[in-house]
């Protein structure tokens, strides 16, 4: 039997990348620059969502972003946004980090801290116990909140085509609680957070976003 230690995941875990911010500030569009660029650069790059990027996720995805606003009150959307989080965090995300792949994931339990707590007035600390069962461990190496102010935000939003839009309908008052919720995270948090602005052409935001990766997340 081999005396050598065991290979540790940690050694070779990938790096987390998470976007964030209001409706209609672009993060798909970002999100799938970042995984081009990381493309280029030969690095296995993974891009998710929340909710969702997991089977039993995306089935309660469903159950969030579609029908009438006022279905289900900010605590039954946060216990249910933790549910899809944890089927996303054990069968997605984990697995792809041990791989060394990079994880990038449109929203992440910061969206939960800002849309069912700074918006919906759910308690920090209510919701910090339930992120911390689903996750555990598993925390953004960097967050990039896209910022956009609600008006244009949901304008943008509205254009898009679909039933996800649930949270859409939630109006202007809870989206101006949203923005300004993301902008005090990006405050808090600036050794994890980097508050991009979102209302400029998709070209300027995508090299903003670029640049910031490659300052926090060096390759090589």
């Amino acid at each position: 039997m081999s005396d050598a230690a065991p290979k540790s995941h940690t050694a070779h875990r990938g790096r987390f990348i998470t976007l964030e911010g209001g409706e209609g500030g672009g993060k798909s569009t970002q999100a799938d620059a970042l995984r081009d660029w990381c493309a280029q650069r030969q690095i296995p790059a993974l891009r998710t969502r929340e909710p969702g990027g997991a089977p039993g996720a995306e089935e309660i995805r469903r159950l969030l972003v579609t029908g009438e606003p006022g279905k289900w009150d900010a605590v039954t959307e946060a216990l249910l946004m933790n549910a899809a989080r944890r089927d996303h965090v054990v069968r997605t995300i984990r697995p792809a980090l041990a791989r060394g792949d990079w994880v990038i994931c449109d929203r992440f339990y910061d969206s939960t801290l800002v849309y069912q707590g700074a918006a919906g007035g759910v308690a920090t600390e209510t919701l910090r116990s339930l992120i911390d069962v689903a996750v555990e461990d598993t925390r953004p190496d960097l967050t990039l909140i896209l910022d956009i102010d609600a008006e244009t935000g949901l304008k943008r939003a509205g254009s898009r085509a679909g039933s996800e839009t649930r949270f859409e309908g939630k109006g202007p008052a809870y989206h101006a609680r949203v923005t300004e919720g993301f902008r005090e995270l990006a405050a808090r948090e600036p050794e994890r957070c980097v508050l991009v602005d979102a209302r400029r052409p998709v070209e300027e935001v995508t090299r903003d976003i670029l640049a910031a990766v490659s300052d926090r997340l060096p390759v090589g």
